[in-house]
């Protein structure tokens, strides 16, 4: 990627007026000649028109129906959680500790250097938000999504047996390539992840393990081309059956 590219995370920062001068009069540049990125960028400029308006305590807008307040604040929320949820993949890959003044205050280079501590961050900013880049309820459909994506997987189990459907999917990325988390409910709304990565420097072949962090349980292991981790709910006695289902499925 050029300079001249900007970033998601530059594209954001131009619309919240946090570029230097130079840069922005670089982005304005390039989206003048990318007319489908401007015209997204231009919709979350509105959003945030709009959503500053409501809090300065008007209830209508020119020519517009009242103001769907919790609306807004739910476009601004998933825009932040997708800037955030990479950045934290990333951070957690890297070992670092801060990005645009959100910092991972409560991670030590210890905790950083964990079995797929990446994918219990992932679960954690994601698992329970709409933040996804597909809702996908058929696994069939999930399915398609990740050989799109990640050539080198086996064939996904279908979790039905186990209480669980799809429920979508968050495309990601880390220092060594992208990744995934794939989502799965059952029917009280009790959610389960499925993260998958290319091996860092670390964990070259990820071992077969499990360990508990807080409330969430970590079942990680190496097939293939991919370290994976399912993440699930600490006393949810289910995440063994899961865990083996999917090893051998991938």
């Amino acid at each position: 990627m050029t300079r001249l590219i900007p970033s998601e995370e530059e594209l954001h920062a131009y619309v919240d007026e946090r570029l230097e001068p130079a840069r922005r009069a670089e982005v304005q540049a390039w989206l003048a000649a990318n007319p489908q990125a401007a015209a997204k960028v231009e919709g979350w400029r509105a959003d945030a028109r709009r959503l500053r308006a409501a809090l300065a305590g008007f209830a209508e807008l020119p020519g517009a129906a009242q103001l769907d307040f919790a609306r807004l604040q739910r476009q601004v929320r998933q825009r932040r959680q997708r800037r955030w949820a990479t950045a934290a993949v990333l951070l957690l890959a890297l070992g670092v500790g801060g990005l645009g003044g959100w910092q991972v205050r409560d991670l030590s280079l210890t905790q950083a250097s964990l079995p797929m501590a990446d994918a219990v961050q992932a679960h954690r900013l994601f698992a329970d938000s709409e933040a996804l880049d597909i809702q996908a309820s058929d696994p069939a459909q999930l399915r398609d999504w990740l050989g799109r994506h990640f050539s080198r997987v086996g064939q996904l189990p279908d979790l039905a047996g186990y209480g669980f459907t799809p429920v979508g999917a968050r495309l990601l990325s880390n220092e060594q390539g992208p990744a995934a988390l794939l989502v799965f409910e059952d029917g009280k709304g009790q959610r389960i992840s499925l993260f998958l990565r290319s091996p860092g420097k670390q964990y070259r072949r990820m071992p077969d393990g499990q360990r508990v962090e807080g409330q969430l349980e970590a079942r990680y292991w190496s097939h293939g081309a991919y370290n994976f981790a399912l993440v699930s709910a600490a006393d949810d006695v289910r995440g063994a059956g899961v865990g083996e289902a999917l090893r051998l499925g991938l």
